[in-house]
């Protein structure tokens, strides 16, 4: 099914020879190199001529996987896998093959997805796969879905894992490290040195080697036929966040009208100029350094601009990166963590007016009657407005810390309303330029559920250092209320951007479908997948826990008779050694509520071991419940809700999330609830 050119075209691309390939490596010319079909899927078929392994649908059938495992590795340096691979489909086919690249670390218990791949080809394409250094242990897992038609199939020409960045590159190889070359009629990017003799103007020795035997890119001036064009050289996009200096070498002929730049643009296509050639330079190879940060997914562009065909050329090598500042550069990092408060101690880095304080840090008990806080329902939170501040015209503002400018960041924090007639306004969230004197309102409150806490995000970017500001502003004796803010972070990147990093493997948020949870049975007395209140009044939660206006799983105890239970099963887990920590949000809300339990089920065993369990009313609010356990064989973890005596008994769960090693924090044991007493309802200054 693969096409033969394809073969004649990897045997001139084999990285290295199987003889001396990096652990983790293999170019399959004999064998898979400690690469290992897993027994529970289809096997991955080794070519009787080499160069390639595949699976395919004249064996397998639609949707069958293959997964691929390599053995034990370590990467205690950064590294960089670099995977050669081809998709093909049927003609006309609608569903197509899927190439998943796990990372599985052996005190996980569950793996994590780096890559995933669908687009089919004619020929091979690379992806390039940033391993941040780690002294754990881990294995590289390749997983081939099959998709529809007689044709479809998935082939891996080759492996490849060597320590440094993958936007790093001297491009000696053949595969040029995964940069490309963004093709344009006139101007393109091109391999110069060694044999290479196809441009009319005279070229440079390399700098890797300062020989002619050493490559380099260049791109040429005399085919330009139109005013201003561009050649692009497009490196691959970071998977793994990273901040420093990178470096590369140029060369140009003197005084020719041309530009040189250097971009970098993220998953949602933006742009930014990080560095442009002021100075010709001298004849010799430059060195030029330039401060990159690429805190979510991105690309470096290399980019020249000619005005004719007498621009000359320009020529590329040696781009490196190193994790430490560039010399002469003594700005300090973006810190999310210095940016982000969740209140539990104090006010981090947040600050009032002088004035008074208008925000104030509490905390309530569980109770039937006031939302607690949003980080585990019985912590701290700032209220604005409260008993003390009220009054007619009052404002109250939070100011966070001095954030640099000219970066974009994404503001999320979660808030809540109380009281209040007209809602808009109440809380507003202004940018204040410190150099300016300038405030501009970015975000308001329309309107909104009353008493639930709501997520908001906001992505915003200012050319000059930054303040974020929060305002509270109660307009009128007669129109005040409590307004509720909680978990503020601040981090770089679009709130919005495809290329955000998804949500951590082993996290279920239920906000696009079940995860992988399961259950024996679905009717009437099943978990459900629902948002917004649940119908039975004086039950069950208002909105989700993850944004407010989201999805949670709950009971519906209508639907059931005192003592029925449901049962929301995880995925199988993989044992491991090492404890593990299991955190989730409840909600038991109801007169009637009654029992939530958490089993740990081993594989061959019938009888399920009880890890966690609540008893009757909880409060109003969304609590925490973390659980530490160790399992050295493959498991599930069983979500168990058992109706109470009355249909005011609906129990909820959401933000499930499976952690490796032992819980930072422990549950607070004595604040469990029966939801009865009489000063559940007092709020703690």
């Amino acid at each position: 099914m693969l096409l033969r050119g394809v073969l004649l075209a990897m045997q001139a691309l084999q990285l290295a020879s199987a003889l001396d390939l990096p652990a983790g490596s293999c170019a399959f010319e004999e064998n898979t190199c400690g690469f290992d079909s897993a027994f529970a899927f289809q096997p991955w078929i080794l070519n009787e001529e080499g160069h390639y392994i595949y699976v395919d649908t004249s064996f397998a059938k639609q949707g069958e996987k293959a997964v691929l495992l390599s053995s034990d590795l370590q990467a205690e340096e950064w590294s960089c896998l670099r995977l050669v691979y081809q998709i093909t489909t049927s003609p006309g086919s609608s569903d197509t093959s899927r190439l998943n690249l796990y990372v599985r670390f052996e005190d996980e218990s569950f793996d994590r997805l780096l890559w995933s791949a669908k687009e089919p080809s004619d020929s091979w394409l690379i992806a390039s796969l940033d391993l941040q250094n780690s002294s754990k242990i881990f294995k590289i897992l390749i997983e081939g879905v099959l998709g529809q038609g007689n044709t479809a199939s998935i082939a891996l020409f080759e492996i490849k894992v060597t320590t440094g960045y993958c936007i790093e590159c001297d491009f000696e190889e053949n595969h040029l490290c995964g940069f490309v070359n963004h093709w344009n009629p006139n101007v393109n990017w091109f391999v110069g040195g060694g044999n290479i003799r196809n441009s009319p103007s005279i070229l440079p020795q390399d700098h890797t080697f300062k020989s002619e035997l050493g490559h380099y890119m260049y791109v040429d001036s005399v085919y330009v036929k139109h005013f201003q064009e561009v050649a692009q050289l497009i490196s691959p996009m970071t998977t793994a966040p990273m901040s420093g200096c990178l470096s590369f070498y140029y060369q140009l002929q003197q005084g020719n009208d041309n530009s040189f730049s250097l971009y970098t643009r993220d998953g949602a296509g933006l742009y930014e100029e990080i560095w442009k050639m002021d100075q010709p330079g001298n004849a010799a190879w430059n060195l030029a350094e330039v401060e990159f940060s690429a805190p979510y997914p991105m690309e470096v562009i290399f980019e020249v601009a000619f005005n004719g065909p007498k621009g000359g050329y320009v020529a590329l090598d040696d781009i490196s990166f190193s994790p430490v500042h560039c010399q002469n550069q003594t700005k300090l990092p973006f810190s999310a963590v210095e940016a982000s408060c969740n209140f539990e101690e104090d006010l981090c880095n947040f600050y009032q007016d002088k004035e008074g304080p208008g925000w104030t840090r509490v905390k309530v008990k569980p109770n039937m009657y006031r939302t607690g806080d949003h980080t585990s329902g019985i912590g701290y939170y700032l209220l604005a407005n409260t008993k003390f501040t009220s009054q007619p015209g009052y404002i109250g503002r939070l100011y966070g810390p001095s954030l640099p400018g000219n970066l974009q960041y994404c503001l999320c924090f979660y808030y809540a309303i109380y009281g209040f007639l007209k809602m808009s306004d109440t809380l507003a969230v202004y940018i204040f330029e410190e150099n300016h004197v300038v405030q501009e309102k970015i975000w308001s409150v329309l309107e909104s559920p009353r008493g639930v806490w709501m997520q908001a995000e906001i992505t915003f970017k200012k050319p000059m250092p930054s303040k974020v500001v929060f305002m509270s502003l109660c307009k009128s004796f007669w129109d005040c209320g409590l307004v509720a803010l909680d978990d503020i972070t601040i981090e770089l990147g679009s709130c919005s951007s495809p290329e955000r990093l998804p949500p951590a493997p082993g996290e279920c948020t239920f906000e696009q479908d079940e995860c992988a949870f399961t259950q024996e049975r679905r009717d009437r007395s099943s978990w459900y997948r629902r948002r917004g209140e649940t119908p039975t009044s004086y039950t069950g939660p208002k909105g989700d826990h993850t944004t407010g206006v989201g999805y949670y799983m709950y009971i519906e105890a209508s639907h059931m008779v005192y003592g029925q239970k449901a049962q929301l099963l995880s995925w199988p887990l993989r044992g491991v050694a090492r404890k593990q920590c299991l955190t989730f949000f409840y909600h038991m809300y109801g007169a009637g509520t009654g029992l939530l339990s958490v089993y740990l089920k081993r594989e061959g065993e019938s009888e399920e071991s009880l890890l966690w369990r609540r008893r009757g009313e909880q409060s109003i609010s969304w609590l925490r419940g973390l659980i530490e356990y160790s399992c050295e064989r493959q498991h599930q973890v069983i979500f168990e809700a058992i109706r109470g005596p009355s249909v005011r008994s609906d129990i909820a769960i959401d933000d499930v999330k499976f952690q490796a090693g032992p819980c930072t924090e422990m549950e607070d044991l004595t604040q469990q609830s029966s939801g009865y007493s009489e000063d559940l309802n007092e709020i703690e200054f």
